[in-house]
């Protein structure tokens, strides 16, 4: 009874540091997509476009530098090096609202090189538990919370408080911080795992350069096709989240709780159906139903579309499906998917260096998508660039799911000398 407590004492207390310390985060990185700088251009691109592609850019550099730093650093090191992160993301926002434009563009930069790592740091402190199911579930809904939460809050500064759109950022974090020292304590104090969480979901540890290479050569094909599949994933969540106010903006609508109204559904619904998982002790079942998770959302969002496209569903219902059929498949594979992973082959390591690693490719192509609509379709209205997007990236997607599911499940019978029926 009293282990029972205990347990759920820790997963409420994590669960809410996740959740509180990420948002919190985002505030330091999305409230820039809440404005639209409205004919601002240099170069002949708008200074939107430059701003969130370098943003972008830096962010995945940092993903590209955190392979290493993720994968190496230290418990004790984790708390000081998110917080020093957040604080040089915080004066990024500083110098771009204080500097003239295009000079202040590359502060912007600066935001992203900060803040890539956050996640697979974040991360450290939750994998590896009993409880990781429902812990990364509440991380990974944070963002999708978090990125229409911000936008309505920094649409309301600008509104309300006649604020500046390059005020906006700088004071949306602001706003945030208090809570943001709330949650990082809470965080930070989480105790280790214990025993019994070792003994179920396997001991993670620090990974150098020899251990990063072996991990990937003792699972290549089925890590390729997994990168292959998250840099779909990442490129149509980050359009979406980038330029979700241009779409609803070209269907007419522009109000600021338009986002929280369809982000908000989205992450309870995904918190509450991947928490379940929890329940499930053995690691490849849990494993098999995320696939199945994964598939059904790939359909939901496609079949969203078309109904958008035929005139049945309005923006809202359409971004809401969309929303929801994208982050069923992309919430698991940012920890869940392979901290089961990990759990089932028994391998030591740590879940940080394969999201990291994956990250990185993501949001290089996220950053090539939006030089790719800039200057190839730049005509092109964001509505028909998001649906098209959704067929050719998430239908991509659900035929790698099924070939990356066959992988892992041939391997796993295979060291494990269990009879597979679909070899």
């Amino acid at each position: 009874m009293q282990n029972t407590r205990r347990d759920i004492l820790i997963t409420f207390w994590a669960a809410l540091a996740a959740f509180g310390t990420y948002t919190c985060m985002y505030a330091f990185r999305k409230g820039i997509t809440a404005a639209t700088f409205e004919g601002m251009e240099y170069w002949g691109v708008s200074y939107k476009i430059w701003l969130l592609n370098l943003q972008v850019f830096g962010y995945a550099l940092s993903k590209m530098i955190g392979i290493k730093i993720v994968s190496e650093v230290k418990s004790s090191q984790r708390g000081w090096l998110i917080s020093g992160l957040i604080s040089g993301a915080g004066l990024s926002l500083v110098g771009f609202a204080f500097v003239p434009p295009p000079f202040n563009m590359i502060f912007f930069f600066m935001n992203g090189l900060c803040l890539g790592m956050i996640f697979g740091l974040v991360l450290g402190y939750l994998e590896g538990r009993k409880q990781t199911d429902i812990l990364v579930a509440a991380l990974t809904a944070s963002f999708i919370f978090a990125s229409g939460f911000v936008k309505t809050i920094a649409l309301y500064v600008v509104q309300n408080w006649g604020v500046s759109e390059f005020m906006m950022p700088m004071v949306t974090a602001a706003v945030f911080l208090p809570f943001l020292g709330v949650f990082f304590y809470l965080l930070v104090s989480l105790p280790a795992p214990d025993a019994q969480d070792l003994a179920l979901k396997t001991e993670r540890v620090p990974m150098d350069r020899a251990e990063r290479r072996r991990f990937v050569q003792h699972f290549y094909h089925g890590v390729i096709l997994f990168i292959i599949g998250f840099v779909l994933l990442t490129v149509l969540r980050d359009f979406r989240d980038n330029f979700g106010r241009e779409v609803f903006h070209e269907q007419g609508v522009d109000n600021p709780a338009v986002f929280s109204q369809t982000e908000t559904p989205i992450a309870l619904g995904i918190l509450l159906m991947l928490s379940l998982l929890i329940r499930v002790k053995d690691n490849f079942k849990a494993f098999t139903i995320i696939n199945y998770i994964t598939f059904s959302g790939v359909l939901i969002a496609v079949m969203g579309t078309m109904l958008f496209q035929f005139g049945i569903l309005g923006v809202e219902t359409w971004m809401l499906l969309v929303g929801a059929g994208m982050y069923m498949a992309y919430v698991p594979v940012n920890g869940i998917y392979f901290d089961r992973i990990i759990g089932a082959f028994k391998y030591p390591g740590t879940v940080g260096f394969i999201v990291t690693l994956a990250d990185t490719w993501g949001y290089m192509g996220s950053f090539g998508l939006q030089l790719y609509k800039n200057f190839g379709q730049a005509n092109i209205s964001y509505t028909a660039f998001l649906a098209y997007a959704v067929y050719a990236m998430l239908g991509g997607y659900g035929v790698l799911v099924l070939f990356t599911y066959r992988y892992f499940r041939k391997k796993y019978y295979a060291e494990f000398q269990i009879e597979n029926k679909l070899a």
